[in-house]
Formats: C-alpha cells, structure tokens, sequence
C-alpha cells in the first residue's frame, strides 16, 4: 500500500501548477563557445560566397556574430559608435571591414599594389597600417568580399586568422635581415610560425585571441613585453663561442587590465622556438577556466587571477616539450626611446639604406599606396646586388628570400607595430631621390617628433564599440602640437584609443588619451582622458590614470600646458618625458593639466564585459 502521508502532501498539491523549470540564459561566453563548436569558419567560405550572391540580407547572425573574425572581417560601424546602439555596441550598417595579415610586416610591391587595387575598387581608396603590421580596409560590401580575398590569395596574401579567437598576425622588426645591430634574423621564424598556426584547424578554438612577436631586434620594436608570447634575441657564450638564441616572455596584453609579460627562465635555441610557440599555443588553448568569461580570457589571466608563475608555467610548457630548455641567458633589456626604425638607417648590407616612412595615425590613400609600391620596385636594389654585398646569409635569411621570391620581389617593404611602413634596399645614392619622391606623395620621412609618435586606433568613424572618434582628431591634434611646440625635442608617444580596451595602446604612451563623452553646453561631445607615463623596455611600466578628463577640442590647450611645464622644469637637458612624468605625483601632473589644481574625475569605466571582436 502506498505511503498515506505522502499521498497526503501529494492530494494537498493538486490544486496548484507546477511552475516550469527556470531557463538560464546563455552567457555571452557560452555562445561563443557554441558557435565555435559548431563550425570552423576557415572550412565554411563557401558560406560567404553564397551571401555574396543572395545579397546582404542573406547573411546569417552567427556569422555577422561570430565567424566572420576567423577571416578578419568585422562588420562595420556607423560612424556614432558606442553610443548610437545598446549594451556597449553600436549599430552595423550594411559595410565590412578586413584586416590583411601580413606576418612580421613583410610586403612585396606586388603584394602591396595589390591591396591599393582593392582600396581603390572595394574600399573608397583608404587602407590603414595597425599597430599589429597589417593593413586594414573598410566599405567593403558583402558581394565585394570573396573577390577581396581571392585577389589577395593570388599574391600570397590572406585575412585568415587577422582577428577572432585564433593565433593573431605574428610581428617582427621590420628591420629583420637589414639591420645591421640585430642579434639574428628573426623573420623567418615569424613567418614559419605564422603559416604553421594560422588556419590551422589545431588552433581554431582558442579562448581568445593569442598574440606572438618574435624578433631578433635589439631594440625590441616590435613591444614583446605586451604579447602573449614574446620571443627576443639574445646571446650566450658557449665554450668560448658566442651562441644567439631568445629569451622568452608569456602573458602580455592590454585591454581595460594591462599585464606585462612575464619573463620565463629559459634560453630557446633557434631550432627549438618552433615548437615552443605551438606548446605554448596548445596551453592557452586547454586552458578551460578561461572560457568561462570573454572579459578574462586572455592568457595573461592565467597569471591575473588563476595562480600561474613563471616557474610552473616553464613546468607545464617543459611537459609537453618534453625535455628541459636551457637556462635564459643574461639579457640587455633596451631603453624605450626609438623603436620605429623611422627615418634613413644604414643596412648590413655595404651600400644599401632603408628609408621609415611616418605614417600619421596609419591611413594612407589608394594613390600612396600605389605610390609606395612604385617607388619600391623602382628604387629597390636588385637581388642579384644584395647577394654579391652576402658573405654568410644564414639558411633562414635564405628560406625567407625564397619564400618572397615567389610573388615577384625580394620584401622591401615593411609594416611596423607603430602604423608606419618602410622601404629597403635602397642605394644610398638614390636615397635623397627616394625622399622627395615620398614627400610628394604627401608623406614624411623626418616627421616632427609630434608626427612619429602619435598613433591612432579606428575610432567612431568605423568601429561600432568606440566612444570618441580618432583618426581625424590624432592629425588635428598633431598639427595643433606642432605649431604651438615647434622644434620640440624629445620623443614621445601619444596614442589615442576610441575607448577602454586599449586597441590604440594608451596604456604604454607617455600621453594617452583614452576616449569618453562629456556633456558640454548641453550637448554630449567627444572627450579624451588622460593617461601619463607609460613606458616599455628597462622602465617598463603603465601609464597612470591622472584624473584629468577634458573635451577633445580642449586636449591641445592642456598638452601644451604640460609640456611647456615640462621643458621649463625639467632637471637637465637630458631629463626626458619618462623620467619627468616618475618624479612627479598624479596631482602634480594633472594640475600641470588643468593650469590649476583640479580635483580628479573618475575614467568611467564601462560595466560591461569586453565585447568579443575587440582587435
């Protein structure tokens, strides 16, 4: 016989409805994580070319979503940004943009006249150098879009893996094989190590997007200290014998939470870095407790907040290796003053120059872009020259000459990580030729110090997660600068970024504006907060939040405010802006500001979590 009592609780319950079970939604995280699962985009282009020809309507949410960052496309912005949409992001209109990779910056004239067909037919003639050496487009349409990347195939060229959860475009000196400082070349290893994981269907999945540098520059141009994997040249004495080689750095970024890379005691043979970059790929990869969230999934976080260090991360990456790597090396760590190779330089090669060009906030035209490529293939020593000035060209040097010799050319131009481009193999007596002829492209070679530095992220015009728009106020800002402070002498790095995550990489400038809105005369304009003092290499550090927050149209009085402070107190002549902005407090600095002691504001920091297609 049945329980009376618990026929009892039952017969008192009849009258009632079972309240259904409680339907939790799904995280942001956990449908990116879905989607990712469900499809690889690298296998689904076939999907693209059918929205090409169904039209824009046709394209389908996950992808717009989603899958279209496996081939560096994002959907475009509408010029508001931010606040023109809901949730933190503004609206998309009917545009693409695409990012090229171009690993460690490295472009043939062929390659690059290729991208300037593009802008000019697809892209309302622009293309923008970013500060990881690709380049970027925008208006690009969806039936535009499988033409784009066929043209950019056909020389060598892919968008695949230049954004969304995968290996980003791995960076380099744009120097590499050049210059005649470098402790090795490193870019054939950058481009092995690019082709090896970009498309790979390995690497597919990653929590977020992985950045590598790998450079043999001594002057660490390419900022390693803010990747997740930074390999750098150095050197050791073996049996009396100097040996090259990489230290090696894990879990740089920056976004609203900068983390500078942590320095692992281990000293990586050329032959083994390879491999190591893809271990260490395959432990961000099963690093599950990152999936749990889009705001704390990058590597960096395993150091943040899940307890990692340098010793077990060496532990766990000599695991899967198999073997025990070497201890690191003494290492010069270089000062943080010119790293953009900008200018006239002298190559290892007898008689050849290169020629940096400064690229204002990276946007070059249609017409520049053709311009440089002519010039390139115009002015460029031929290879046969270059191998005559070659006494020992390593192997490396030798497999990354071929594998550029395959689209007509031997590399002479490079992209740099501060959104300028170089020219190489350049006669040294057709160097002064070479320089008029990139002057009347509209363009400088002894940019103003003002000029070098400044770098702008996409901002408002196109980037549907920007509050403040960038590109036209860091070339308004930079000629307002050099006509207050004509002839300033320090260098210096201004970097404007549209927002908080830091895509303009505010946080490693000695001014970095980073982007808000404020209410002024009733209206909401575009406004810019103050971050002072970043720094990279031996006095590596992050810029400090002041407190200062200002209308953009404001932003050169109090720029000019603190630097002339600066150039009537500084201790020396050789007291530069870093050691400057170390000795004085945040109320001092943001005083020097405002003109008068100013109480700090808050930098207003969004509440919600990263957006996932942040670059």
């Amino acid at each position: 016989m049945p329980d009376e009592t618990f026929l009892g609780d039952a017969a008192e319950g009849l009258d009632k409805v079972p309240s259904p079970p409680a339907v939790r939604k799904e995280t942001k995280a956990q449908k990116v994580e879905r989607l990712k699962l469900e499809k690889n985009p690298w296998e689904a282009w076939a999907d693209v070319r059918r929205f090409a020809a169904e039209g824009r309507e046709s394209v389908l949410p996950e992808w717009a979503g989603v899958y279209f960052k496996w081939w560096g496309i994002y959907t475009q912005g509408d010029g508001i940004g931010a606040v023109g949409g809901v949730g933190g992001e503004g609206k998309a209109t009917e545009y693409f943009m695409m990012r090229v990779g171009i690993p460690n910056g490295i472009l043939t004239p062929l390659q690059l006249r290729t991208i300037a067909d593009i802008t000019e037919k697809y892209a309302r003639g622009i293309g923008d150098v970013t500060t990881r050496q690709n380049i970027q487009m925008h208006w690009l349409t969806i039936e535009s879009l499988p033409l784009v990347t066929d043209a950019l195939e056909a020389v060598g060229l892919s968008p695949k893996g230049a954004c969304g959860d995968v290996v980003r475009n791995v960076t380099g000196c744009p120097l590499a094989g050049t210059d005649p400082h470098e402790i090795l070349d490193a870019s054939p290893l950058a481009q092995r190590v690019a082709a090896t994981l970009t498309a790979n269907p390995e690497f597919v999945n990653l929590p977020r997007k992985f950045k590598i540098s790998i450079t043999g520059c001594p002057v660490w141009c390419s900022y390693p200290e803010i990747d997740d994997i930074g390999l750098t040249g150095t050197e050791r004495i073996v049996n009396g014998q100097s040996e090259a080689g990489y230290s090696i750095r894990v879990g740089g970024g920056l976004s609203k939470e900068p983390h500078l890379a942590v320095r692992l005691n281990a000293f990586i043979k050329p032959e083994q870095a390879e491999q190591v970059c893809i271990e260490i790929a395959r432990i961000f990869r099963d690093a599950d407790p990152l999936r749990e969230s889009r705001n704390h999934a990058r590597m960096k976080y395993l150091f943040m907040r899940e307890g990692w260090t340098a010793d077990s991360f060496l532990a766990e990456l000599e695991r899967r290796l198999g073997y025990r790597l070497d201890p690191a090396a003494d290492e010069e760590v270089p000062d943080d003053l010119y790293r953009d190779h900008t200018g006239v330089n002298p190559q290892r090669q007898p008689g050849l120059s290169s020629v940096g060009i400064s690229v204002l906030r990276g946007r070059l035209t249609s017409a520049q872009l053709h311009g440089l490529a002519d010039l390139a293939e115009e002015f460029s020593a031929k290879k046969e020259s270059n191998e005559k000035n070659e006494s020992n060209e390593s192997t490396e040097s030798t497999e990354n000459t071929e594998s550029t010799e395959k689209n007509g050319s031997t590399g002479e131009l490079r992209c740099t990580v501060q959104q300028n481009i170089l020219l190489i193999n350049i006669p040294n007596e057709r160097v002064n030729e070479v320089v008029e002829r990139i002057s009347a492209l509209g363009l400088q070679v002894d940019g103003t110090n003002f000029w070098r530095g400044t770098v702008a992220c996409t901002g408002t015009e196109f980037c549907k997660l920007a509050i403040a728009e960038t590109k036209g106020f860091a070339r308004w800002l930079t000629d307002e600068m050099d006509a207050r402070l004509p002839g300033f002498d320090q260098q210096l790095r201004i970097n404007v970024t549209g927002c908080p995550n830091s895509c303009g990489q505010h946080w490693i400038a000695d001014i970095g504006l980073e982007g808000k809105k404020i209410k002024q005369d009733g209206n909401m304009v575009d406004a810019f907060y103050f971050c002072v003092g970043g720094a990279l290499g031996q006095h590596a550090g992050f810029a400090r939040p002041v407190g200062y927050r200002i209308a953009a149209t404001e932003v050169p009085d109090a720029m000019e405010r603190l630097l002339r402070q600066y150039l009537t107190t500084r201790n020396t002549a050789t007291e530069n802006l870093r050691m400057y902005f170390a000795r004085h407090t945040d109320e001092d600095l943001r005083n020097q500001l405002a003109g008068t002691p100013i109480a700090p504001v808050d930098r207003d920091l969004p509440t919600r979590p990263t957006p996932s297609n942040v670059g």
